[in-house]
Order: C-alpha cells, then sequence, then structure tokens
C-alpha cells in the first residue's frame, strides 16, 4: 500500500502565505501525495505552480469552510469561482444548524446544488459532516443524504471543530455509505498509525497537514 496515494496534502490556516502554499506543493510531488487541499483564494497559485512542474497532484478546496452556515447560493457561486480557478475536488461542509434543525431538504438540495456544477466540470465533492457537533443518529442522517445528493465522498471533519476524525465515526460512515461512495478521515491526523487505523477502518482517503510526518512513519515501519 503506498498510503501517499491517500493523502490530501493540507494547509488550510488563515494566514498560509504564496511560499507557505508553493512548500505544500513541493512536498506533493516529492512524496506522491494524491492531492494538496488549499482555500479558495490559493486555488489559481496551486494549480498554476504544479503544472509549472509537470506534476499530477490534484488541487481540492474547500466551500463553506469552516462552519457551512452560508447560504446554498453562495456556497454555488464559490464552488464556481473554485472550478474555473482549477479545482479538481471540492471539499463543502454541510448546513450543521440545518440538520439539526432536520430541514433534510434544504440539508440535501444544499449538498446538490454544489454536486452538480463540480460534476457539470469533472469534479468530484468531499462532504464534510463536522462528527463533533452530531449524534450517532445525526451522523447517520448526514450520510444518508449527502449519498442521495449524489456526493463522491463524505469526509469527517473540518479540523476546525472541536474535534476530529475517530476510527468509530470512519466505520459508522462506512458501513451507512457502503462500498458506492469515499470516507475521507480528516482532523487530528499526525502519524501512520493514526492514518493506517483509519484506513484499515474504512477510509479511501486522509486529509493531513502532518503528511510527510505520515509518509515517513510509513518508511520506517517498513525497515
Amino acid at each position: 500500500m503506498d498510503i501517499a496515494k491517500y493523502i490530501d496534502h493540507t494547509n488550510l490556516k488563515p494566514y498560509a502565505s504564496a511560499e507557505d502554499i508553493k512548500k505544500l506543493c513541493d512536498e506533493a510531488i516529492e512524496y506522491g501525495f494524491y492531492a494538496v487541499c488549499v482555500n479558495p483564494y490559493r486555488v489559481k497559485l496551486a494549480r498554476e505552480y504544479l503544472a509549472g512542474k509537470g506534476a499530477g497532484v490534484k488541487v481540492a478546496s474547500v466551500i463553506g469552510f469552516p462552519l457551512g452556515a452560508t447560504p446554498t447560493e453562495i456556497k454555488v457561486a464559490e464552488a464556481k469561482k473554485a472550478l474555473e480557478d482549477g479545482a479538481d475536488e471540492l471539499d463543502m461542509v454541510i448546513n450543521i444548524g440545518a440538520l439539526k434543525d432536520k430541514d433534510y431538504d434544504y440539508v440535501r438540495n444544499d449538498i446538490a446544488g454544489v454536486v452538480k456544477v463540480a460534476h457539470e466540470k469533472g469534479a468530484k465533492v468531499k462532504v464534510i459532516i463536522e462528527t463533533c457537533y452530531l449524534t450517532d443518529e445525526e451522523k447517520v442522517k448526514a450520510c444518508e443524504l449527502a449519498k442521495e445528493a449524489g456526493a463522491d465522498f463524505v469526509k469527517t471533519s473540518t479540523g476546525f471543530g472541536t474535534g476530529g476524525a475517530t476510527v468509530e465515526d470512519v466505520k459508522l460512515m462506512r458501513k451507512v455509505v457502503g462500498p458506492e461512495i469515499g470516507v475521507k478521515a480528516a482532523g487530528g491526523i499526525h502519524t501512520y498509525e493514526q492514518a493506517l487505523a483509519m484506513i484499515e477502518a474504512g477510509a479511501t482517503r486522509i486529509g493531513a497537514s502532518h503528511g510527510v510526518q505520515i509518509v515517513e512513519g510509513a518508511r520506517r515501519a517498513e525497515k
């Protein structure tokens, strides 16, 4: 298993500079990560920088991040701009308050709006359900709604909430969505051992700002 191919190498810090993003891209090339994940403002830079290096690394960005509380129309507009700038994948945050209200039609349509514009451009959508704020019942419902809306992945966390990915949540999410769509574990994954546990629980993608440490840990484990 090449664990680097599971990793979205991530820098979503609000103070990330252009040089920070270039470093992220260079590390993605060096270590063979699947994608870099950057804030929408940095998509164009990441896409142009990677293209200039002739790299096949994909560019992911975030929508409605990190709260998920912007109206659907704003998320769709943000998605369109990120796609125009070169994003291959979009990690969108659900409207957590609407889920709590049991306004399931809104949550489903919110996701579907972003999915529609992404799929028209051949891009994938990962739906962040932010597990730290949800009951198990709500986690199940959020995953069901994401699947109904045509999402390509469900994702545990933004990394900006009160907690990140857990093995238990990944197992639950995989059980709900079945084998048809991906599960991305993100938030608090710093080591190879943690990443491997998430993959064994059913994750098909790992979101991490510690991608280099994870791959180096994998290399040590193989010796």
